[in-house]
């Protein structure tokens, strides 16, 4: 269940959601597909959810504490990803395990919300708290991060945001530069507009592939409207990842937020499994991994006219282009492949649907199972 996320999120439907379907799992995926105006794919059941946004929320959750309480003797396990939906949980009696996929540091995110006043940030970030410790002592949580443990009292399987890797890449181009994710401020996107105006006379284009926020849509239109670079808004995962073959490079020009301090941006590997040298601004979990495989570059903070030099570096040299875009490859391919992932996490979520079915008590407090595969396997320990 998502009411915020969009239905073709990747981290939901084309790796989790389509892991347990390749495992042979009969899922039912409820999502905003309406909302959003997508429909469900033909291999999941597809469950029309309100989507929240901005300070809308209460009648997603309503709706999604109905459909909950519909399904709950239905299913054998529920898979959360929003913190909201805690709130559709809570207090339903009788119901099969439930568990909370951790995607972000939900209170460190509130800084970035500009719909969210802040005299409102601390209260509502002491609620999330509040939430995040009511969830551990009641369902079970999968967390996106190492980085996110210390948020916990107990261990917790860690899922990273991996990707899949094709088993063959075209060698990077010299004439487009790509940036694949959400678009914001924060994520940077008045310096990709930038870029791309520094870039023109140089005859490199600039691609923006994904959903932008309010804010920053009038800046994109503009700049389409202008012919500075082109944006596809969002596209389906499966089909975003295609455009990146043959670019000259990846960009991340994430801004220094709490939230990003002790995240992967999963582009960064998303560009690495697709052949293509990274440029990323020196967030420390970026750093580390570009610096480790020798895969790109590393720029400052909101420096438009660095991340053009690099581009133009990395144009003119087409040798190390090659190079940092196969080492990247080789990197992504050995340790950062979602099918390693793939198979933790069915076998917990079945582990956990077991557990219920034995227990006859549904809704009981999680307990550590003796079976429980390994909490702290990650990509980061396979990289060692």
């Amino acid at each position: 269940m998502t009411v915020v996320h969009h239905p073709e999120d990747a981290r939901i439907l084309h790796r989790q959601v389509r892991a347990l379907v390749d495992a042979g799992h009969e899922v039912t995926y409820a999502a905003p597909y309406t909302a959003r105006g997508v429909v469900p794919r033909a291999w999941v059941t597809g469950v029309d959810l309100p989507r929240a946004s901005e300070r809308k929320r209460i009648a997603a959750v309503r709706a999604a504490r109905k459909l909950f309480k519909s399904m709950r003797d239905k299913v054998d396990l529920v898979l959360l990803h929003d913190p909201e939906l805690l709130l559709a949980v809570v207090g339903v009696r009788n119901r099969p395990p439930v568990v909370w996929d951790v995607h972000e540091d939900t209170p460190a995110t509130l800084s970035l919300k500009p719909w969210l006043p802040p005299f409102l940030r601390p209260p509502v970030r002491f609620l999330a708290r509040l939430l995040e410790g009511t969830a551990e002592r009641y369902l079970h949580l999968l967390l996106a991060e190492t980085a996110y443990a210390g948020r916990f009292r107990q261990a917790h399987l860690v899922v990273p945001n991996e990707t899949w890797v094709p088993d063959h890449v075209s060698p990077p181009g010299d004439d487009r530069v790509v940036y694949l994710g959400w678009l914001s401020e924060a994520r940077g996107v008045q310096e990709a507009v930038e870029v791309a105006k520094l870039l023109r006379p140089h005859r490199v284009a600039v691609e923006l592939i994904g959903y932008a926020d309010p804010q920053s849509r009038p800046l994109l239109n503009q700049a389409v409207a202008d012919g500075v670079l082109e944006w596809r808004d969002f596209m389906p995962n499966d089909e975003a990842l295609k455009r990146l073959d043959g670019a000259l490079a990846g960009l991340s020009l994430l801004h220094d937020e709490p939230n990003y301090r002790h995240s992967m941006p999963t582009k960064i590997v998303e560009y690495m499994a697709h052949g293509i040298p990274v440029i990323t601004t020196p967030s420390p979990r970026a750093v580390e991994l570009v610096e480790r495989y020798d895969s790109g570059k590393v720029v400052p903070w909101r420096d438009p006219e660095a991340v053009a030099r690099a581009v133009l570096e990395l144009r003119d040299d087409p040798e190390e282009r090659r190079a940092e875009g196969a080492r990247g490859y080789a990197a992504a391919r050995a340790n950062h492949h979602w099918p390693n992932s793939a198979r933790r996490f069915v076998t917990q979520l079945e582990i956990w649907g077991e557990e219920g079915r034995a227990k006859g008590r549904r809704g009981a407090r999680p307990r550590r199972s003796r079976r429980s595969v390994e909490q702290t396997g990650t990509s980061e320990k396979a990289d060692k």
